[in-house]
């Protein structure tokens, strides 16, 4: 059986999420389409969204300008910034970074290390 592009990501990202359950810590998810890229802070049970941020957001699309495009680099770091403020407000100083089996480069890394610089520990 071949499995196709998604179906191969789908797969390292449930490797990814059985590794991470056994640390008992928040996971920040990104997600990423090719409009736009969406980061959230999971509980450590799994059941509750502590904090989300996306580029479809309507302050966010403003901040982006006219364009409003989310799907580049530039906008992957301020949604890695606003993810971070929001986790802190949230209470969340560490969490476990879950990149959905997308490969770690581009705008995953960009937001990644916006989040770091921001004060997120993972």
């Amino acid at each position: 059986m071949s499995l196709n592009k998604k179906d191969q990501r789908i797969r390292r990202s449930r490797q990814t999420r059985v590794r991470i359950a056994t640390q008992r810590v928040a996971r920040l998810t990104v997600h990423r389409t090719n409009l736009h890229i969406y980061a959230s802070v999971i509980s450590d049970d799994g059941t509750k969204v502590l904090a989300s941020a996306s580029t479809a957001e309507k302050e966010v699309r403003a901040q982006l300008g006219v364009a409003g495009k989310g799907a580049n680099a530039a906008a992957a770091t301020l949604i890695g910034k606003r993810i971070a403020e929001k986790a802190k407000a949230a209470g969340i100083e560490k969490v476990a970074f879950d990149r959905s089996g997308f490969a770690y480069h581009g705008r995953v890394k960009a937001l990644a290390e916006a989040a770091r610089e921001a004060g997120l520990q993972f």
